[in-house]
């Protein structure tokens, strides 16, 4: 016997279900397996294709996720994956689950030809890994029940659209009609003296007006629906739903105290079940006030808190995150420009960091500002669009999206210049000798414009980039700000917590660790003359120039891991009704979590170190 297949089946001596197999069965089956070096991060098996291998993890651990991205089960040494595939129904091969590798692993491997020659010999190895195989379906069918149950216990006040249109009984058909289409509603609700009398539908207005050929001059009174059946803002989304389906009906006025507040369709509730937040920003974009959009944001964050739940995808949760941000912005704007009559002259909207990276978290204030056309008259214009500006961040409060409190926004009239103001702002910025300048002047660098006249702001981010490009001075400042907040990491690898106050016994992700990712990568991007500004990206593009393609390779799986967790930490806080933030308790995570922490700081450490090597940042104060 090999050494490696002796060392092989010892290992499999040591777990179920080889166990308790006959010493020659363990040898035969370990010399038909392979050994394989799998990276972190790697897809081994996908849903829907094929596999026809039993994977069995030597070291490291793997995430078993449903077909929708849901976390299942995490595997480590001694456990093994892809047998369902290899137990199911004759001709059956296509897995119903991915599995991923979260740490570098060795995984030893059997055909489907060896595996089914050992099960035919003992049948205990097929019984055992067809009970596997139930457990995880069932998982992964408790996961899909408890989200929707999780879900359908939402109250309606999460779900409902809030002032919804109403118009009086006396009201023609074709003007009830028109305002439908104008506010693009399936309902609206007919009122008088403050009391509900009615809806029409637009069910109502197929099946009463158009196919019965009704006179439209007719008054709204003659085709609605009455003595309705209301629901309160606390009712249950399954309760709306369930009553809905008896009386097969699709809409509920909501009432609190006697007066309406509000309506729930079934569509609503169905968008709700989906748990897509791309149902959310479209909902935002039909709203047609400052005061329908108030705690929209934090309706974005519940509903991200939701998703992250099912899928488990933290970057495209951040990016859903920014979406709607994103989305309620541009709605503000419109409504503002609805207020205050259209701009005198062009201007563009613009976001700043994580927003303008496109990498927000459920805790991220505004960042923003405003470029404005170079025709610019600060005596005729100025008034018009410092009420904007105000109007807008107020909204922006009010939904949730808290104020920035550097006073980096548009309401700052240091935040809202004409294009060439902005160019000759930066220039000043880069040259000037203190800390606060840089500070500004790295903002132009995150630089997104999400409404207005986009070229505007564009010509400005081109100019900041070449300005930086060329501004040795600026990388040194950048480099020193970049190194500046250590990871809370002692010598010897060990994690280091708050000792008292708020946050005794945490630790802060964002200052010990994607504060320093993102300065860095900002750093190698300008260095390197490229333009992009999220992180993954600036870190892709510069690898080779501004930074080792293995440094920023490292750079990379450490700043998805950390936000992996912030994300994670955050949808945690707002199921408990507490408020989002940054401070991690290290005992509240897995050991490997723990690991991959250490890992993470290490990678930031050795980087500022290489930074310091390159960089005169201890010259810098």
């Amino acid at each position: 016997m090999s050494v490696e297949v002796e060392e092989v089946t010892g290992f499999l001596a040591e777990h179920e279900p080889f166990s308790h197999l006959p010493s020659d069965a363990l040898t035969a089956i370990s010399a038909s397996m392979t050994m394989r070096y799998i990276r972190r991060g790697t897809t081994v098996v996908e849903a829907g294709q094929r596999n026809d291998t039993l994977h069995v993890i030597r070291s490291g651990a793997m995430d078993v996720l449903d077909s929708e991205g849901g976390l299942l089960d995490r595997r480590e040494p001694g456990l093994s994956f892809g047998y369902s595939t290899l137990v199911a129904d004759p001709g059956v091969a296509e897995s119903r689950y991915t599995t991923v590798a979260v740490e570098d692993s060795l995984i030893l491997e059997l055909p489907r030809e060896a595996f089914q020659r050992a099960a035919a010999e003992h049948p205990d190895i097929e019984r055992f890994y067809s009970l596997q195989t139930r457990q995880i379906r069932s998982a992964a069918q408790d996961l899909a029940d408890d989200a929707a149950t999780g879900v359908l216990r939402t109250p309606l006040r999460d779900v409902m659209i809030v002032n919804p249109q109403a118009t009086a009984p006396e009201t023609s058909i074709a003007a009830a009609a028109q305002q439908m289409r104008e506010q693009a509603v399936s309902s609206l609700l007919i009122t008088a003296d403050g009391a509900l009398r009615g809806i029409v539908t637009d069910r109502d207005m197929t099946g009463r007006v158009v196919a019965q050929s009704l006179d439209t001059s007719l008054p709204v009174s003659e085709v609605m629906t009455r003595d309705l059946r209301t629901v309160t803002p606390e009712t249950l989304a399954f309760e709306a739903m369930l009553l809905m389906a008896e009386l097969k009906i699709h809409h509920l006025p909501v009432l609190e105290e006697g007066k309406v507040v509000g309506v729930v369709a079934g569509a609503d509730i169905a968008r709700l079940l989906r748990v897509n937040p791309i149902y959310l920003t479209a909902d935002f974009s039909r709203r047609t006030s400052r005061e329908e959009l108030r705690d929209a944001y934090r309706e974005a964050c519940a509903v991200i808190a939701r998703f992250l739940d099912r899928s488990g995808d933290f970057a495209e949760a951040a990016q859903m995150m920014t979406i709607a941000a994103d989305s309620i912005a541009r709605r503000l704007l419109e409504l503002a420009e609805e207020q205050f009559g259209a701009p005198p002259v062009p201007y563009a909207f613009v976001v700043l960091g994580s927003q303008g990276r496109r990498e927000m978290g459920l805790s991220s204030d505004q960042d923003n500002a405003m470029v404005l056309s170079n025709d610019y008259n600060p005596n005729q214009h100025g008034e018009y669009f410092a009420n904007l500006a105000r109007w807008v961040c107020e909204g922006l409060a009010e939904a949730g999206q808290a104020w920035c409190p550097g006073d980096m926004m548009a309401t700052n009239p240091l935040w809202r210049q004409t294009a060439r103001e902005w160019e000759d702002t930066f220039h000043s910025w880069i040259t000037a000798p203190d800390a606060d300048a840089l500070l500004h002047a790295q903002t132009f660098f995150d630089f997104r414009p999400v409404y207005g006249d986009t070229a505007l702001a564009g010509e400005v981010h081109r100019t900041a980039v070449r300005m930086g490009g060329e501004s040795k001075r600026l990388h040194a400042h950048l480099a020193s700000l970049a190194a500046r907040r250590e990871p809370p990491l002692t010598f010897f690898k060990g994690l280091v917590v708050e000792r008292s106050g708020d946050y005794a016994r945490t630790l802060n992700i964002k200052t010990g660790g994607t504060y320093s990712i993102v300065q860095m990568a900002r750093l190698y991007a300008i260095a390197s003359g490229v333009d992009a500004v999220d992180t993954a990206t600036r870190l892709e593009l510069s690898a080779g120039a501004g930074v080792s393609k293995e440094g920023a390779s490292d750079l990379a799986d450490a700043f998805y891991f950390l936000r992996t967790l912030t994300l994670r930490h955050q949808a945690r806080k707002l199921r408990h009704g507490e408020q989002p933030d940054y401070h991690v308790d290290p005992k509240r995570l897995s050991k490997m979590d723990r690991e991959h922490l250490r890992d993470s700081f290490q990678v930031i450490k050795r980087m500022q170190s290489a930074l310091g090597n390159k960089y005169p940042v201890r010259s810098i104060s």
